[in-house]
């Protein structure tokens, strides 16, 4: 059976990665974002990629838009089998410095549209009797680099959010898979918000850095989602860090504190 796939933020960086990875399987691959021009640019090439593709204005911000794009695609799909909800924005600053109207917005984005996300598609996933939510997170919400506060806990929020529903949702045959990235090169500060000087040129050279790449994540992406397992986890450094912290936590915290006196240093925020 042809697979029918929703991604939000699916114009540009690692939703498009997504979008024409499924593409080269022949799915239904239905584009959501707030970029028209990008949109259709990219539907066409899921059309090439040997996929059907679709675009539709999407902004998660609206529990309405989701609600529109999930009645049309069951009108000309029959319903919908991935939701990934990709979509969301960048921030960085000390809590004294970040505005509350930069933690209003991201966290309105990154936390709010997964949860519009989540509740607009699973009546629709719980009447087909199946259905899989992709939530994107990263590594920001489980290691916690300081001065990085808004969009570390908008991250957490999304893996509290996806290891809930993975629970509640089970049952419903409704699998979640939560992704958690690094550093790899994408478009994220093209929209982040920050007062640190440099800072969006710091974070592209480290992502510029990184030898994994937006396809290695959308890979393992289709690959959690054909496996029904929940995390995903691209970069093997973090992913040994983060072993650190589960299993010897003193041992993590000095580690990060080490880290993270070298991160207020290149990223500028470290006062005398």
């Amino acid at each position: 059976m042809t697979q029918r796939i929703f991604i939000t933020g699916g114009a540009s960086g690692l939703g498009r990665a997504i979008a024409l990875r499924y593409a080269r399987e022949g799915a239904r691959v239905c584009i959501g974002d707030i970029n028209p021009e990008q949109g259709v640019g990219v539907e066409k090439e899921i059309n090439a990629a040997g996929g059907e593709g679709y675009f539709m204005e999407c902004d998660v911000r609206r529990l309405t838009d989701f609600e529109k794009v999930r009645d049309d695609l069951v009108k000309k799909w029959g319903g919908v089998d991935v939701v990934v909800n990709n979509a969301g924005v960048a921030s960085a600053g000390s809590i004294e410095d970040t505005t509350m109207t930069d933690w209003e917005w991201i966290l309105d984005i990154n936390v709010l549209g997964v949860v519009r996300g989540c509740k607009a598609f699973t009546p629709q996933f719980k009447q087909q009797g199946s259905g899989a939510f992709v939530n994107v997170a990263s590594m920001a919400g489980l290691m916690l680099a300081p001065l990085m506060d808004s969009y570390n806990v908008t991250k957490a929020g999304v893996i509290a959010l996806s290891e809930t529903l993975s629970q509640e949702l089970r049952e419903s045959g409704i699998h979640v898979s939560c992704v958690c990235p690094a550093f790899f090169q994408t478009n994220l500060t093209s929209s982040m918000r920050s007062d640190i000087p440099g800072i969006q040129q710091n974070v592209n050279k480290l992502m510029k850095r990184s030898t994994i790449t937006a396809e290695d994540v959308a890979e393992d992406i289709f690959r959690s989602v054909k496996d029904k397992t929940f995390w995903v986890l691209p970069h093997a450094r973090e992913r040994r860090m983060w072993m650190v912290k589960r299993h010897a936590p003193w041992a993590f915290d000095w580690l990060m504190h080490q880290e993270s006196k070298r991160w207020m240093s290149k990223m500028g925020g470290s006062k005398a």
